[in-house]
């Protein structure tokens, strides 16, 4: 399975927005779209008159960068959002924000979705008291997330969940900094989760 590997601050340049893929930095002066707020390469200051779909191209790429997912993935979850009953864009940002890395990134434990991801694979974390290493595992209202018992002196995600108890986590979630632990406790609504897209133009998109 393919991945980026290049500079994650030339994707946020791309897209012309913050998305926030390398923790605390991109809220700092340090930040590369506030440092050159132009897009990269050669020819990165010129500006043309985007296409209709250019326009929604340009939205699918940026969510599905957003939560650092492959198209693949990102296709297979969009088909299942289209299943549901309901908003099919809501429907869409919902199973992403429920996936297990963005739980965990969104719960503090990951400065960011792609070192949430990789100690998700290491097998850091439990669900509901079982451990489970897949970042895309779907959860579930009532599903407790956990840092597993022999990962809590883990330099890394030590300092996570102690800067995790002084942020704001988002109303649909509960954290516990002291159990190193986190529950789903509603599914997020539209108001609730924080992405820089129109959605309705992702949909417009696969929907052409």
């Amino acid at each position: 399975m393919s991945r980026y590997t290049g500079p994650v601050c030339r994707l946020c340049r791309a897209e012309g927005a913050k998305l926030f893929l390398k923790g605390d930095r991109c809220y700092t002066e340090k930040c590369g779209l506030t440092k050159r707020n132009s897009k990269p390469g050669q020819h990165g200051t010129r500006r043309g008159k985007m296409s209709e779909y250019g326009l929604r191209l340009r939205e699918k790429q940026k969510l599905r960068r957003f939560y650092g997912i492959n198209e693949t993935q990102f296709s297979t979850i969009y088909k299942k959002a289209t299943g549901m009953s309901g908003q099919t864009g809501h429907n869409f940002l919902q199973l992403l924000e429920r996936r297990l890395d963005n739980v965990v990134y969104r719960l503090g434990l990951g400065v960011s979705r792609s070192q949430a991801r990789q100690l998700v694979c290491h097998g850091h974390f439990t669900v509901n008291g079982r451990k489970l290493d897949i970042p895309s595992a779907l959860l579930k209202v009532g599903d407790v997330v956990a840092v597993a018992e022999g990962s809590r002196d883990v330099p890394t995600i030590k300092q996570n969940a102690e800067a995790s108890a002084r942020r704001s986590i988002p109303a649909w979630l509960e954290f516990n900094p002291e159990a190193m632990s986190g529950s789903l406790v509603a599914v997020p609504v539209r108001e609730q989760i924080d992405v820089p897209v129109n959605e309705q133009l992702v949909v417009e998109f696969y929907a052409r």
